[in-house]
């Protein structure tokens, strides 16, 4: 009897090797990283229509959703139109989606304004406040259009206020103020922080978290 280890044929070691990836791409995409693609203009000019980004999960893994974050999350319910709810066109793409490797549609891309126990008020002299303190939004297309309607709101625990980034265009908090849950979005739903813009390369980086929501106390 010949002591060498038998071997696989090639045609099953092919087999067990795109298992075997395939597999490890569902692991990535449940607990580490996924894609998705950015399906308006509401986040612009930090995210274009089309941008693919990555989201990363593990920031959420042992902690909190932060002020500024710019999170990816489920649809609370109503919140997305039919056209921003489409997923991938065939075949191919459909099965790419659901183990992690084509960017991702039917979820929603805000930035966190505010933390459960925060109270949000707008505007004062056209300033957001979080907490009594106004934030310096260099970051948004047009910081005029966030005075477009005044609220109050008490962020509950467990939930989060989102706002756009594209403020005269973007329906997020501040739209659904009458719906059941006061536009308040729960931390359950969220997939995780974009954290990597990967197409185009021309605008590939990191996505980072502006620096006045760093000096922001709860009260």
């Amino acid at each position: 009897m010949s002591d060498k280890k038998r071997q696989l044929p090639v045609w099953q070691e092919s087999i067990l090797l795109v298992a075997t990836a395939m597999v490890m791409a569902v692991v990535v995409k449940t607990f580490f990283l996924q894609a998705f693609y950015i399906p308006s203009e509401s986040m612009e000019p930090t995210m274009l229509v089309d941008d693919k980004i990555l989201v990363q999960k593990v920031s959420y893994w042992g902690g909190d959703v932060k002020r500024g974050d710019v999170v990816v999350f489920d649809d609370p319910g109503g919140w997305l139109s039919p056209e921003d709810s489409r997923h991938a066109s065939n075949f191919v793409q459909s099965g790419l989606e659901k183990i992690g490797l084509f960017p991702t549609g039917g979820h929603l891309i805000k930035r966190v304004i505010g933390v459960g126990g925060d109270t949000i008020r707008c505007c004062s002299e056209g300033k957001l406040t979080v907490n009594g303190k106004e934030l310096d939004e260099s970051y948004l297309l047009d910081e005029s259009a966030t005075k477009d309607k005044t609220f109050e709101v008490k962020v509950r625990k467990g939930y989060l206020w989102v706002m756009g980034d594209n403020r005269g265009n973007s329906y997020d908090s501040r739209g659904h103020l009458g719906d059941p849950g006061g536009g308040q979005v729960s931390e359950k739903s969220v997939v995780g922080k974009a954290w990597l813009r990967v197409w185009p390369f021309g605008r590939a980086g990191f996505i980072h978290k502006p620096e006045t929501f760093e000096t922001v106390n709860r009260k």
